[in-house]
């Protein structure tokens, strides 16, 4: 008979070393949080504590925590509390100290918003001095990212301005009936009263209604219809208990609106946003905000959290930001097409930035059915000297005159007027334009001017070869962060929330780029076959892929 062995098993034998570091790979992610967190200067998270009271977790012990488990696609408080206690990379980070979820969520939401813009740029500065990334080449980009609010709990201000003009009507009914029974002495009120247009706040009404009253009881004690005297009874209840309350109400949504079309109810900095997730494939609106970033080497160098779903009216907000970062100012700003407006390419001008941004028509203009088109003014001759244009049937198209254009954000746009001298019985006209008379042309020099600097710097063989360098720089990074970490909703409410979460997501992004780069480079440690680096890459991210 074969005698049979096993391993010596014994739950209540002490087992040593009891030091969990030795359990940890020498290349596991967990490492690069813990060695991050330890360069940067503690005084960082001393600013977050007021002090006093019962001793607090350490500031360090929480950010490692938060940072490894959004590595490990952990955004749940509960679940990172009972990692805490069942996860030996966690243990290892928290010095077996185990915070419940209350005390992680309460350092996520309040005291990492005074901590991780230093945090991050920490990390940024870091990866500036060991040679990760440059800063010289800035590639940006946008995504919208669902907020955690009911989809179907909105606020419009379309409608609420069209309720609230309701409501007014309303009011200016009731006080030109009230006027015609008693004088009231005021000039506003009048005005109100006479002019349709013309619009109250809350609490000018409840002025008005206050010295409705006081005149009722001076003359309480004199003769009066009853039947009249109870309308206007009735009248000041429907403004004290209707009327003014649905005011104010209005008032403090179109105050929550700003310059927004909308917001949720259940997250009022959340704006209703179209999204590229579409489920009931019906277009539907969802609350979200937009996120703009700036990478290199697929490493997020700057983020900011926008409210306005076009990317075209963040660059200026997102590159004033940025220039108090360590980034800085960078040389190149590379983006697509979604970002080339007028105020954005000046903006850019004068800030001397090179900007490597196409135009929405760019691609357009390129087109052999474009160049062949009589109707566009860009196929025509112009005479400089005499500032003038030359139309296909040979006619000159004079200047007439300036105007200005003002945009709903308030941007002014300077156009110059020209108009054909004779375009009666003309051949191409037709094909030139619709209208009636001589052909209009409005141009816009500042913008004309702008777009031919655009076109040098993209159609240069330095600017091709950055432009073409997008697509594998800040797309590859959103699908890592929506796909492979399985982010594509925000687990908080509130647009400052909401950036702390984006920020810890960000870190941990670039934590484990960085790990995937210092583990896999020629010369490391697992660079020998292609196996072997696939093997590590598994090891490290296996949760996360």
């Amino acid at each position: 008979m074969i005698d049979i062995f096993f391993k010596e098993y014994n739950m209540n034998q002490l087992v040593l070393p009891m030091d969990l570091n030795d359990s940890i790979p020498e290349d596991h992610v967990s490492r690069a949080v813990n060695d991050f967190v330890n360069r940067v200067d503690h005084q960082v998270f001393v600013q977050a504590y007021k002090g006093g009271g019962r001793p607090a977790y350490d500031p360090r012990l929480m950010t490692k925590v938060l940072l490894y488990a959004y590595t490990q696609k952990w955004y749940s408080c509960r679940q990172i509390a009972r990692a805490l206690r069942e996860n030996l990379p966690m243990m290892w980070l928290a010095a077996r100290q185990m915070p419940d979820f209350r005390t992680i969520q309460r350092f996520r939401a309040h005291h990492m918003k005074t901590v991780l813009q230093d945090v991050f740029e920490s990390f940024v500065s870091q990866l500036l001095n060991d040679g990760y990334v440059t800063g010289e080449d800035y590639f940006i980009d946008g995504t919208k990212m669902e907020a955690n609010a009911n989809r179907y709990t909105f606020v419009w201000k379309k409608s609420v301005r069209h309720y609230q003009t309701g409501v007014q009507e309303k009011v200016r009914t009731i006080f030109r009936e009230i006027q015609e029974q008693m004088t009231l002495d005021d000039q506003s009120l009048q005005d109100f009263a006479g002019d349709p247009k013309k619009k109250v706040s809350a609490q000018e009404m409840e002025n008005w209604t206050e010295k409705v009253e006081e005149q009722m009881n001076e003359k309480q004690a004199e003769p009066n219809d009853s039947s009249s005297k109870r309308q206007l009874k009735k009248q000041l209840k429907a403004l004290k208990t209707d009327l003014i309350p649905r005011e104010k109400k209005y008032e403090k949504q179109l105050a929550t609106c700003g310059e927004r079309n909308s917001y949720a109810k259940t997250d009022p900095d959340a704006t209703f946003m179209r999204m590229k997730e579409d489920h009931m494939k019906n277009g539907q609106l969802k609350a979200g905000y937009n996120v703009q970033m700036g990478t290199e080497n697929q490493m997020i160098l700057f983020y900011t959290l926008h409210q306005n779903p076009t990317d075209t009216r963040t660059l200026i907000s997102h590159l004033k930001q940025l220039a108090d970062s360590p980034v800085g100012h960078p040389e190149s700003i590379i983006a697509d097409a979604g970002y080339g407006s007028e105020e954005n390419y000046v903006h850019l001008l004068e800030e001397q930035y090179q900007a490597l941004i196409p135009y929405n028509q760019l691609r357009k203009e390129e087109q052999r059915k474009f160049k062949k088109d009589l109707s566009k003014v860009q196929n025509w001759d112009y005479d400089e000297k005499n500032d003038r244009f030359i139309c296909p049937n040979k006619q000159r198209v004079l200047f007439r005159k300036y105007m200005t254009r003002t945009d709903h954000y308030g941007y002014k746009r300077d156009f110059k007027i020209y108009e054909c001298e004779d375009c009666s019985g003309c051949p191409f006209k037709a094909k030139c334009t619709k209208a009636k008379g001589n052909r209009q042309v409005h141009y816009n020099p500042v913008y004309e001017e702008v777009k031919a600097k655009a076109r040098q710097a993209l159609y240069s063989e330095e600017g091709r070869a950055k432009y073409r360098q997008r697509k594998l720089e800040v797309e590859p990074v959103f699908g890592n962060l929506k796909q492979n970490m399985d982010f594509r909703r925000f687990h908080l409410r509130g647009l400052d929330k909401v950036s702390i979460e984006f920020g810890l997501l960000a870190l941990a992004h670039n934590l484990m780029k960085k790990v995937r780069r210092d583990f896999t480079q020629e010369g490391g440690p697992h660079f020998r076959t292609k196996k072997n680096r696939r093997e590590i890459f598994l090891q490290i991210f296996s949760p996360v892929l």
